[in-house]
Order: C-alpha cells, then sequence, then structure tokens
C-alpha cells in the first residue's frame, strides 16, 4: 500500500465570517475554508460582536480575536485542526470570563 503526504498550499486570509455555528475565512488565492464554530470553544461562547471584531496577523497567516484572547492559523484551518486548549483552562478562562461579565 502506497501512502503519500498531502502538501498543503498556505494562502493568507483576507476575510472572515462567523456565524451561529460556523467559522468561514476567505483566502487571498479565491479558497474558503468553511470549519464548525464548536472546535472553538472560546468563539462560540463569544457574543456576535466580539466574534465580529478580528483581525489578520502575520500578513494574513492568522486571525486573532483581541476579546477572547483567541488566535488561529490559516495552516491549522486548512489542516482540520480543532482548538488545542485543553479543558482545564477553558474552564479556567470561562470562570475568568464570567466573573469579568458579571462586574460589569
Amino acid at each position: 500500500m502506497n501512502t503519500s503526504k498531502t502538501e498543503i498550499r498556505l494562502s493568507p486570509a483576507q476575510n472572515v465570517v462567523v456565524t451561529d455555528d460556523s467559522l468561514i475565512v476567505d483566502l487571498i488565492d479565491g479558497r474558503t475554508i468553511s470549519v464548525p464554530l464548536v472546535w472553538y470553544p472560546r468563539l462560540v461562547h463569544g457574543t456576535m460582536e466580539e466574534r465580529n471584531n478580528w483581525e489578520l496577523i502575520g500578513d494574513g497567516e492568522g486571525i486573532h480575536w483581541e476579546e477572547i484572547d483567541e488566535d488561529l492559523s490559516v495552516e491549522g484551518l486548512l489542516a482540520g485542526r480543532p482548538s488545542g486548549e485543553s479543558q482545564r483552562s477553558f474552564k479556567r478562562w470561562l470562570e475568568n470570563r464570567k466573573a469579568s461579565l458579571n462586574k460589569k
């Protein structure tokens, strides 16, 4: 049996759309990546306003959400990698987020 490694062609992101159930990223080369939002728990727990407040970083190699402290790479999206954050880290973030929102 022959197996071969598939090479992933990277292209910078140019636009991001976050819906209630998907993260959609348009790449400069014309491709569009769509992944389930549940892959990224911080985005799931962010408000629509926070989800829409993204910025491209590294000349479009990644996407950053300041208010929810989330960074995703185009390479990771193309490879189909969901969040690698541990349950412990996410739980701590969620508890801090709830405490912060309660102070407002």
